[in-house]
């Protein structure tokens, strides 16, 4: 069995990794990226505590935020695109303006 710990700091690297790219990132798909990597790295969490304490509780969490991470996919692709044909590019910079 795989120590406690071991899957804590996996889930720790994939959050910071995903946060990093959140804020270092220009580009609006690696941003959406990263706000994915920041929930699985989470879910992970989820999972060893609920296989930790021997409770299904992680895993009702974990089925809620995949939940939500997939309607926040959808709107979010989806805003995505509207904005990349009005506007012709997926840099947040030039993105500042909701004005068409």
């Amino acid at each position: 069995m795989i120590p406690l710990s071991h899957v804590l700091t996996l889930s720790v690297i994939l959050f910071v990794i995903g946060a990093a790219g959140f804020v270092l990132r220009r580009n609006i798909i690696t941003v959406f990226m990263c706000i994915e990597l920041m929930l699985n790295a989470a879910n992970l969490a989820f999972i060893a505590f609920s296989r930790y304490l021997g409770t299904l509780d992680g895993q009702l969490f974990v089925f809620f935020v995949i939940v939500v991470a997939a309607a926040e996919a959808a709107v979010g692709l989806a805003i995505i695109i509207a904005l990349y044909r009005n506007r012709e590019t997926l840099n947040i910079e030039d993105l500042d303006s909701m004005k068409l």
